[in-house]
Formats: structure tokens, C-alpha cells, sequence
């Protein structure tokens, strides 16, 4: 069997093959696919229902000057072994070729089989099977192939030729597909693969026999020779190799002379816990946890995790590589604060290292590290380096095809045009888990389409048995397996990125087989804090620590306060932004209940928090034993750590059986929610309390065990928050330019944080070929606009004008001479242009106009000045017969300036097209700006550019819009109703500005305006 996982080499998949198989009463099946894809899937899947499963690979094999198609099977436990070796082998090859040289090394515990249906074209095949005799012995076998029950002209030969040299023959199938009708679907699959046409890639006389046989049709198929039948039988049978279950593998981390994994982790621990307190003391209640956290550590075996993981994350601080705070529950691990894994202190915050590690119930430790996205590959590099590149491997992941994938790709191959390809696309929703079906199902055009002809109908057939095939492969965004020896010896590999491999079977295979798995996620906003900490720093500010950055800070509560979030990190929804306004946070910790309360269900508990926090709603507590587990939130249960301290409290439970309580919770499995009642209750009874308040705390938490969130987690992501808000408060130039410069190409994000900072009084600079980086930079109190911000100016120029700045700055005084200094290759008139209408050469102080026109003489100039072999670039400028002159043009408009600065950038920098008009106008009271301190009610009188006109229809059929008005400070929402509407229909157009007065009212928080009276203004 080639099984699907073998990315569109065949359509088998086991969810039918293994009901056919059963059917058929099978006794065994060979897995052969190109690479060890799918092998675990597989053999798992035919252990079930008890059918040996073998373990095959289909190899190409260099022989001389041709490459000759064997089939391995693993016979023994050695076999399985070199499998994995020559799989990897041949995937780090860049031509996918085993050399023969390396079938010698890794034949023993292999069977061979050669598939006379390979031989048919190969002249010189007899040498092939001789050379492979001397190899394998008796392990080879010759295989008959009859696909669909048809003999090859050339079987006799074979036959005659192996009986003669006593070479064993068997009746074997080659399987592509599972059954005959199957077979069209296998093409197109096949056509998707190597992107040909439908037209071009039809072999059907060659294929279509590569089914997989009914009993019924195998033997008969070969009726006339039972032996053959009955050698395959045996073959597959002596296959015996059990997939071993490997114990966790854990890496080793290299420990001094004299020294174990446990006494070098019990040692760093401790002297780094000391370096915490700095001088004092440690108390007491640390020094037990830690203790207490390390016998835990060491008696579960995984003082080698820690260790390896303590090591990176200081090869990352000592090379300026930022890392996060912490993620997820091991922020709960005093020993991996005190390692300087995570930033946050458990004991501090209340978090419980149980949440992470349960000493009831072994788990793998699993620590999850954030590092700034564009350094996380050092770290891996790093890693490889140090535990050896065969022992680190990244994992791969396989991309399927969906509803939408598989529309395009089968209509390719069927020949559609784009126009098709683009109407079949809309046919289908953006939704997640569309299934083509689904999609039929719900659209009528969709049903109409499919009806208009047949191709339409073969189309949906094929795309239908081709849906959720796997299609490709990448990589894990995160997940690293560091091995203690080769990883070949466990799992088979292949070549990654960045002379990393990357392992043939995904996550879960990979975890199956002890391998342990870190996982290295690279985090944009850390990225972001990196950059407004250097560019405070070049600003001639102080070097940031972020561990030591207050967290008491009045400014940075003032800013949460008013929901001041945009570009923060987990606060930057309108929602979140309420949220905050609502609970009005004044510690560290109303951050942490925000970001675990702000999700689908707790989010109806935000209200009772800001309540009961404001101290206009009681707060209450099922008994007062509860009162310093939910003080903090208030009464509200918000943690999953909550739940754990609730059981131990009150039932008696131990650490660890509080959190598989939570667990069994989080499952739902109402069999074990009785079991686990019974046993709160008793243990309730037992500690003194009566049964009736067990029963409603057993009830309280059944509840709020699926809103409770993982308070580690919530701490380490709310220190990040923080951290922005901080940088904001106190450094919004820094801020917003970090923010821009990660925005760029996404003029919607661009606008809103230019809106906003020009909100706050901070000066925006328009581009500038003398002064502007391919960054946003801080400038006098203000942000310089970047260069790699206007559209169409690629980095190669900006990297040219860098360098140009160094070695010739004064070129960029003259048009001409920096065309002669650019050249014809980056001095590009649509390049230039687009510099010029964005404002970028203002400073030359020549009109807009004029640099337009004179472009193509400075284009000219240059090449006539071009440098030769004998003339050198400042001789060439020096040679001129008179220094040429700008072009004379009428000057731009303002109107026609603002229009191309829009093109260029996406908006308006030097001024907006309304700034302008409202010079005009006295009957004008307010701006996008003033209406967020204005009441509701308020009577407004604004003028604004329209950005969007929605029209709808009401329930009486009268028309009405939505318009989007935009001025220098951002955008508002007008509603216009029907009676308004009939009224001036006609002046809402795009792009042109509006007077209109209206009346103030918030939606969800927001301005918005009814509009009683409009009319639109021409004096621009």
C-alpha cells in the first residue's frame, strides 16, 4: 500500500482502507510509501484490528548510471533501524537517489523486492537482479505484478530467468488507489503534484490497474500459479518487527567532573534563587518550595530538562536576545524563576507548581519559551550546536486540502481560467471547517453551476474524493525535539531550514516515540519591546530593564484606566478597552484578571468584577475558609489555581489531586464527576465542614472550572502587557514609532496609530531621502515617517541611499547627482516619483511639480555621465558640459499634492484635505478628537472626508447609510436615515468632504453621529 500520507502520490486513506481490509479478511499489508510518512498512523491502525502491519519503503537505488526501484521491507528489529537511516539518508539528498554504496550498509534485516512491473523499459535488468542477488541472498524477492488482473508481455522472461538463477517469486500488487473508480481522482492527485494539466498527464492505460485488490480478485488474478500466492504469504508473515516503546529520552546536559544532573540543578537553583534576594535573606516559605520543587524535579528524572533549558535562555540573555516573561504554566515553577527561565515569582502572585508539574500524574515537563521573532533562530542554532545537528530536529507539520484548496487546485488541472477559479473560490465561505458539501449544500448558485454541465459535475466528483488529502509539509511554528543521540535511531528525518532537520512524522508521533519537545515561539510584541528599547536608548534615554521597570507606576495606570490600548499587547480590542474603562484597574493583578476574564463565558463575570471592585456590589463568599482564595477576584472565581486551592482547603486534597480534579473538570466525563464529587464531599465531611455547603462548592467549581484560566499564564502574558503600557506612558514617540515600523504595508494599522499619536500632540515628519531610515525614528519630540512606508520603493534603494549616506552624502543635495550616483538600475522614474509625491525630496526646496518633470532629464544626465572602466564616479560627475537644470512646471496644487501624498502613503501626512476646508468655516464645533470627551445628546457641527457609504435597505423598504467621515484626528460613524437620506443621496460620494450636523450618541462604546442636516463643501 501507498497510503495518502505520501503528499498526493496516492489517495489511500486508512479511514477506508482499514474497513476494506477487515472486509476482505486480510491477514497482512505492507505500508510502502516514498518516505516513512504515515508509518505509526498505519501500523496503529492495523494492530486495532489485528492484521499484521509491515513496515515497507519505496527507494529509488543508483546502480551505475541508472537508478533501479527496490522495495525494502523491515524483516527484524535491525531492519526497522536501517529503515530510518535510509529514509533520512535519502530525504537530506538533494536528488532523493540511495546510493548503492549505502543499500550495502544498511541491507541487513531487510527483505528486497523487485516489481517486474519496474523492469518493463530497463535493458540491462538481468545485471540489476544479479548485483542485488550478491546483496540480499535469499532475502530477495522477484515480484509478479498482474495490475488488474493483466499479464506483462514480458512476465514469461522473468519468470523463466528467475527460476533459472533461484530467485524466489512472489504475486505482488503495487496500490495507488483504493478502488477502480478510484482511479481518475489519483490522476488529478498525481496532476496537483507535478502542476500539469489535466490533457497532458492522462496515462489511464498505464495506471488504472493499481488498485487494491479484492480476495476474490488477488486470487484469481493469479489462480493459475498458488505458489506465488502463497510466497507472498510467507514473505510478508516472517516480517516481525514490533514498533518499540521507548522510554522518555531525555537530552543530557553536559555536567562538570564529579557532578550528576541533580546536584548541578539543586546548585544553580539555589545560587540563582540567592541572586533574586540579592543581599536578604531567603525567607523561609521560598527555600521549602524550592526544596520541595527540586525532590519533585529529580525523583520524576528531569534535572537534564531544566538544565538544557536554564542554558539556552542564558546563551540568549548573554546575546541581547529578549525572551518573555514566562508562558503558560510553568510560570508556577519557583525553580524555573529561579533558573531565569521565567520572570515571574510564583510565591508573589499566588501560582502553584502543581498546575505545571502533578507529581500523581507523570507528565513531561513542558516549557514553553517566547523569544523576539527575528532572533529565535539563533537559539535553535545554538541548541544544535550544543547537543550535536543529529540530535536536534525541528517537526514537521502536514498542510491538507481544504474545501477551498482543492476547488482550485482540481480546477486547474481540469483547465478552468482564472475568471472560474475565481468564481468557484467565492462560491465557497470563508468559514472554518467548510466542507465542499456544506458549501453545495447552502448555496444554490453553487448547485446551479454544478448542473450546467458534466465537466462542472466530474469536477465536484474528483474534488470530493480529494477534500482533507494531505497536500504538503512545513514546519512547526514552535516545536524543537532535542534527543540524547541521533535522532535516526527513533524517528526517520529530513532537511529542514537553516541547516536544521526537521523529522519525517509530526508532533504527536514524535511524543509517542519518548522524544522530548520544546518548543521556541517567536513573539512579535517582544520583537516590539526590543525595538522602543533601542530606540529609546539611540535617543539618548536610559537602557530599559524591563524585570526592573515599576509596577506601581500611577502613569501606566492612568493610561489602562482610560483605555488608552492601542498597539498593547493582549488590550488592544474595543472590548478590552472597555473592559479596562469598566474595572478601572489600580494593581498589577485587576491587568491579570482582565486578560483571563476577557474570553466567551467569564467575560459576563467582568461586570460583577468592576462592581464589586468599585464597592458598589457586596462581595460574597460561599464560606469565609474561601475568603484568601478569592479576596483578590473579588468572590469570582476566575483561576484554575482557585479550583485547586478550593479542593485542597476544603476536601483535604492534596496538591496534586486538586489538579486532577480540575482536569477531569475541564473533560466533562460525568462518570468521573460523580466519582470526584463523592470523594470532595467525604473528604469536606472529614475536614468539618457540613455536606450541604460541600455540595454547593462542589457545584460552584463544576461551574467555573470551564471559565477558569490559568492564572501562571495570565501573570506571565499581563507582565508583557504591562510592560507596553509602561513604554507607552512614558515613551509614546518611541512607542508608536516601533509600532509603525512593524505595521508597514498595512496602511489600515499605519493610520490608526498616526490618528492617534497625532492625537496626543506628537508631530508626525513626511519622509525623507536625507533623514528617514527604513524604520520609523524618533525626531526632535516628533516620529520621521520611513522610507520602506511609501508604496513602490523597494529595499534595495533604501539600502543604496543608506550606503550612500555614509560614503557620498552630498549627492542627495542635487537630483542630477544622485541619478548619476544611483544609476540607471536604482534610479527608476516610477521609484522617483513615488518618493517625490510622498514628499521625500521637499527638502531640495524645489516645487513637487518641477522634480516630477525633471526626473527624466536627471535619468539623462546620468547616463550620458555613466562611469566607464577608465573613468571613475567622481571624475564622471566632475566631466559635464555645464551643470544641467531643473525643469520648469507649474506649481501643484495643494489639492493635487494631497491626492498623490495619499497615493504614496495611504493617507495624508503634511496636512489633511480637511484641516484645510475647516479654515473655511465658522459654523463648525467639533472634530473627530473632541467627540470623545462630548455627552451624549450633544449637538455637533463637523466637517469630514467620506471614506465609505454603506446603503442599506430598512423593514419598510426605505433607504438609509451608514458613512464613514474622516478628518486629520480619525474617522466616525453618521448614520442618515431615510428622511435625511432623500434628502442628499446625491452628495455622498467618496472622497468628497461633508458639512453636517447631527446629534451625539455611543454605540458599543463608540461615537457615533445622527445627522439632521448636510451639504458638501467645494472651496478647496
Amino acid at each position: 500500500m501507498h497510503t495518502s500520507a505520501d503528499l498526493l502520490k496516492s489517495t489511500i486513506r486508512l479511514e477506508q482502507l482499514i474497513p476494506f481490509l477487515q472486509e476482505q479478511k486480510t491477514q497482512a499489508c505492507a505500508i510502502v510509501n516514498t518516505k516513512l510518512y504515515g508509518l505509526l498512523p498505519f501500523c496503529k491502525a492495523l494492530q486495532q484490528v489485528n492484521i499484521h502491519a509491515v513496515i515497507g519503503l519505496s527507494v529509488n537505488v543508483q546502480w551505475h548510471d541508472k537508478t533501479l526501484p527496490l522495495v525494502l521491507y523491515a524483516q527484524t528489529q535491525e531492519g526497522y533501524q536501517h529503515l530510518l537511516k535510509i529514509s533520512s539518508a535519502i530525504s537530506i539528498r538533494q536528488d532523493d537517489v540511495l546510493p548503492w554504496k549505502w543499500l550495502e550498509g544498511y541491507s541487513a534485516g531487510c527483505i528486497a523486492l523487485l516489481s517486474s512491473d519496474d523492469l518493463t523499459d530497463v535493458d540491462d535488468w538481468q545485471a540489476m537482479v544479479s548485483a542485488l542477488v550478491q546483496l540480499f541472498n535469499h532475502h530477495l524477492y522477484m515480484g509478479i505484478a498482474r495490475p488488474g488482473g493483466i499479464k506483462a508481455e514480458q512476465e514469461d522472461d522473468f519468470v523463466s530467468w528467475c527460476e533459472e538463477h533461484a530467485i524466489a517469486l512472489v504475486a505482488s500488487q503495487s496500490c495507488y488507489f483504493l478502488r477502480p473508480e478510484d482511479h481518475f481522482a489519483y490522476e488529478v492527485a498525481r496532476a496537483i503534484d507535478t502542476g500539469e494539466k489535466l490533457g497532458n498527464t492522462m496515462q489511464t492505460a498505464d495506471v488504472q490497474g493499481y488498485f487494491a485488490p479484492t480476495a476474490f480478485e488477488w486470487q484469481n488474478w493469479f489462480a493459475d500459479r498458488p505458489d506465488w500466492l502463497d510466497a507472498s504469504t510467507k514473505m510478508l508473515a516472517c516480517c516481525k518487527v514490533d514498533l518499540p516503546k521507548m522510554p522518555v529520552q531525555m537530552p543530557k546536559f553536559p555536567v562538570p567532573e564529579g557532578e550528576t544532573a541533580e546536584s548541578l540543578l539543586v546548585k544553580e537553583a539555589f545560587t540563582g534563587l540567592e541572586e533574586r534576594f540579592k543581599q536578604l535573606a531567603i525567607p523561609g516559605a521560598y527555600h521549602e518550595r524550592l526544596q520541595y520543587e527540586l525532590e519533585i524535579i529529580c525523583s520524576m528524572g528531569f534535572a537534564d530538562y531544566f538544565l538544557v533549558v536554564a542554558d539556552f535562555m542564558r546563551y540568549a540573555k548573554e546575546n541581547r536576545i529578549l525572551t518573555g516573561p514566562g508562558r503558560g504554566s510553568s510560570a508556577g515553577s519557583l525553580v524555573a524563576y529561579s533558573l531565569s527561565i521565567t520572570q515571574v515569582d510564583p510565591l508573589a502572585y499566588g501560582l502553584l507548581f502543581e498546575r505545571f508539574l502533578n507529581p500523581e500524574r507523570i507528565t513531561l515537563p513542558d516549557i514553553d519559551i517566547d523569544f523576539v521573532d527575528s532572533k529565535r533562530h539563533q537559539v535553535i542554532q545554538y541548541v544544535a550546536q550544543k547537543y550535536g545537528k543529529a540530535n536536534v530536529a525541528q517537526i514537521i507539520t502536514f498542510g491538507t486540502l481544504s474545501a477551498k484548496a482543492v476547488a482550485r487546485d482540481v480546477a486547474r488541472v481540469f483547465g478552468f481560467d482564472a475568471e472560474m477559479l475565481e468564481k468557484i473560490s467565492k462560491m465557497i465561505p470563508n468559514k472554518p471547517g467548510i466542507t465542499l458539501q456544506r458549501a453545495v449544500a447552502e448555496s444554490q448558485d453553487f448547485q446551479g453551476w454544478l448542473a450546467e454541465n458534466d465537466k462542472h459535475l466530474r469536477w465536484y466528483e474528483v474534488a470530493l474524493k480529494l477534500e482533507g488529502l494531505p497536500r504538503n509539509s512545513s514546519i512547526h511554528a514552535a516545536g524543537i525535539v532535542v534527543a540524547p543521540s541521533p535522532l535516526v535511531n527513533t524517528v526517520p528525518i529530513e532537511e529542514g531550514h537553516d541547516g536544521i532537520y526537521s523529522t519525517q512524522w509530526p508532533m504527536g508521533d514524535i511524543e509517542a516515540c519518548g522524544l522530548v519537545k520544546m518548543d521556541f515561539l517567536g513573539l512579535r510584541n517582544l520583537t516590539i519591546l526590543e525595538q522602543i528599547r533601542w530606540s529609546i536608548y539611540k535617543a539618548g534615554g536610559p537602557w530599559i530593564e524591563f524585570e526592573r521597570i515599576p509596577m506601581h507606576d500611577d502613569k501606566t495606570f492612568q493610561l489602562l484606566q482610560r483605555g488608552d490600548t492601542l498597539g498593547i499587547f493582549q488590550l488592544e480590542s474595543d472590548g478590552m478597552k472597555q473592559a479596562l474603562r469598566d474595572i478601572c484597574p489600580t494593581t498589577f493583578l485587576d491587568i491579570v484578571a482582565v486578560n483571563a476574564l476577557y474570553r466567551p463565558g467569564p467575560m459576563d463575570f467582568i461586570p460583577v468584577y468592576a462592581k464589586r471592585k468599585a464597592g458598589r456590589e457586596m462581595v460574597t463568599m460561599p464560606h469565609p475558609v474561601l475568603e484568601p482564595i478569592l479576596q483578590e477576584t473579588f468572590g469570582v472565581i476566575v483561576y484554575q489555581e482557585q479550583i485547586i486551592k478550593i479542593a485542597s482547603v476544603l476536601a483535604g486534597f492534596t496538591m496534586g489531586q486538586a489538579d486532577l480534579l480540575r482536569r477531569a473538570m475541564s473533560k466533562k466525563n460525568r462518570q468521573v464527576l460523580e466519582e470526584q464529587r463523592t470523594a470532595f464531599v467525604q473528604g469536606a465531611l472529614r475536614q468539618g465542614f457540613d455536606q450541604r455547603l460541600a455540595e454547593e462548592v462542589y457545584e460552584l467549581i463544576v461551574r467555573f472550572a470551564d471559565y477558569g484560566f490559568p492564572k501562571s499564564h495570565a501573570v506571565a502574558y499581563s507582565v508583557i502587557s504591562y510592560q507596553m503600557a509602561y513604554l507607552k506612558a512614558h515613551f509614546p514617540q518611541n512607542f508608536y514609532a516601533a509600532l509603525l515600523s512593524n505595521a508597514t504595508g498595512n496602511v489600515e494599522k499605519i493610520q490608526q496609530f498616526v490618528h492617534e499619536a497625532k492625537d496626543k500632540g506628537i508631530p508626525f515628519y513626511p519622509p525623507s531621502l536625507k533623514s528617514s531610515t527604513k524604520y520609523f525614528t524618533v525626531e526632535k519630540e516628533g516620529i520621521r515617517y520611513s522610507l520602506s512606508g511609501i508604496k513602490g520603493v523597494p529595499h534595495t534603494f533604501i539600502e543604496k541611499i543608506h550606503g550612500l549616506r555614509q560614503t557620498n552624502p552630498e549627492v542627495l543635495n542635487n537630483l542630477f547627482d544622485l541619478a548619476v550616483a544611483l544609476s540607471a538600475q536604482h534610479f527608476k522614474p516610477k521609484v522617483l516619483e513615488s518618493l517625490i509625491y510622498a514628499g521625500a525630496l521637499d527638502y531640495l526646496e524645489k516645487d513637487r511639480a518641477v522634480l516630477i518633470m525633471t526626473v527624466e532629464a536627471a535619468l539623462k544626465h546620468a547616463e550620458l555621465l555613466r562611469p566607464t572602466e577608465d573613468i571613475d564616479l567622481a571624475s564622471a560627475m566632475a566631466f559635464s558640459f555645464g551643470k544641467p537644470k531643473y525643469m520648469q512646471a507649474e506649481a501643484m496644487s495643494q489639492k493635487e499634492k494631497l491626492m498623490h501624498e495619499k497615493e504614496s502613503l495611504g493617507f495624508y501626512i503634511s496636512t489633511h484635505p480637511v484641516a484645510q476646508e475647516r479654515l473655511f468655516w465658522a459654523d463648525i464645533n467639533s472634530t473627530c478628537r473632541e467627540l470623545k470627551q462630548k455627552r451624549d445628546g450633544t449637538s455637533i457641527k463637523m466637517i469630514g472626508l467620506i471614506e465609505e457609504v454603506k446603503k442599506i435597505r430598512t423593514k419598510k423598504g426605505e433607504q438609509m447609510a451608514f458613512v464613514q467621515l474622516q478628518d486629520e484626528f480619525g474617522t466616525v460613524s453618521t448614520t442618515f436615515f431615510p428622511q435625511t437620506f432623500q434628502l442628499v443621496q446625491d452628495l455622498l460620494v467618496e472622497e468628497e468632504i461633508l458639512w453636517i450636523e447631527g446629534v451625539l450618541e455611543r454605540r458599543f462604546g463608540k461615537p457615533q453621529i445622527k445627522v439632521k442636516h448636510a451639504q458638501t463643501t467645494k472651496k478647496i
